[in-house]
């Protein structure tokens, strides 16, 4: 008997976020709190009555908000990469 094996494609990370659930989606918080994060200075532009961000700059406005490296994990992400990564930024602060 044959094994099938599935391939499981990840979902590819948007150029752009549009729209408040987008953006509230990629960043896991209600709408109401990136609302709040976008009246105080999280990047977002405006065409009429839409808002558009990309992932890319809202990884830069994280990592500059918390003085830390912030990536927000994507299904594509290699975890182990992330956690070296953040392991190296923590032994960073700590000789410091």
């Amino acid at each position: 008997m044959r094994k099938r094996t599935q391939v499981v494609k990840a979902k590819a990370q948007p150029e752009t976020l549009k729209g408040w659930r987008q953006i509230a989606s990629f960043l896991g918080e209600p709408i109401s709190v990136v609302r709040r994060w976008a009246r105080t200075g999280m990047p977002i532009s405006r065409q009429g009555r839409s808002v558009m961000t990309s992932p890319e700059q809202l990884n830069a406005w994280l990592g500059r908000e918390s003085g830390k490296p912030v990536h927000v994990i994507t299904g594509e992400a290699d975890l182990t990469a992330e956690l070296k990564r953040g392991l190296s930024s923590i032994r960073r602060e700590k000789q410091a």
